[in-house]
Formats: structure tokens, C-alpha cells, sequence
């Protein structure tokens, strides 16, 4: 492997690679991806060109009411298993949820709780 070879982020130099078209890319650009790779979330839905969620990023998402505990309790930041198990019971006594902001109404679950989750949850 040549050195030109390294993508720019690990020759801890900021120098542009020549792209397919031969249009390269600046080192701001540059910078940004090594940024975008270093701290990027896990959990930050990808999107392709036209705009879709990619698969990896889909399976990430809950739907809150069909989820089970365990489910709830593993995907969903700031939930463990008794906020999981409220999350059930106000569903069984409610029925299902009709808006992510609903989920603020169930004890122990507050705004900043819903913030963190709120990419993540879906409703069907």
C-alpha cells in the first residue's frame, strides 16, 4: 500500500485525494470526515442519496408500541428495565401510543429522556 494510498485521516495530514471525477476534496472536507469517523454516534440514521434510512440505521429504531421490555430496555437511552415495564403498562391501559410526545406522559419518563430517544422511536 502507497502512501497516497492512507486515507487522509490516518497520515495525520490534511491533503486533499483526488476523486473519480478528478474534482479532490478540500482539507476542511477532509477534516470533517475524520471527525464525522472519530466521534459519529452509533445510533445516527445514515441516509443514501435520495434521502432513505439504511437498513442498519432501521433496525435500530423502536417501535414503542409493539416493543417488549427487554427490547425497550436495550435500544432506548436512559431506560432500563422498571421504565421499560411502564412503558408496557401505561400501553396496556392507554392502548397504543399516537405521537412520540405521548411518551412523556408514562411515570419516570421525562422531556430530556425523550430528546435523547426521539430518532429512535417509531410508532408502527
Amino acid at each position: 500500500m502507497k502512501k497516497s494510498d492512507v486515507p487522509v485521516c490516518l497520515t495525520g495530514r490534511l491533503r486533499p485525494q483526488p476523486s473519480p471525477s478528478g474534482a479532490g476534496c478540500g482539507p476542511w472536507t477532509a477534516l470533517l470526515i475524520c471527525l464525522m469517523l472519530a466521534f459519529g454516534s452509533g445510533t445516527a440514521a445514515a441516509q443514501d442519496g435520495a434521502g432513505e434510512v439504511t437498513a442498519m440505521a432501521a433496525a435500530e429504531t423502536v417501535n414503542i408500541n409493539a416493543a417488549d421490555a427487554d427490547t425497550l430496555a436495550s435500544r432506548l437511552q436512559g431506560i432500563g428495565m422498571s421504565r421499560a415495564q411502564e412503558i408496557i403498562r401505561y400501553r396496556e391501559a392507554y392502548g397504543p401510543f399516537s405521537s412520540v410526545e405521548e411518551l412523556a406522559d408514562v411515570k419516570g419518563i421525562g422531556q430530556a429522556t425523550l430528546d435523547k430517544n426521539r430518532v429512535l422511536i417509531t410508532l408502527e
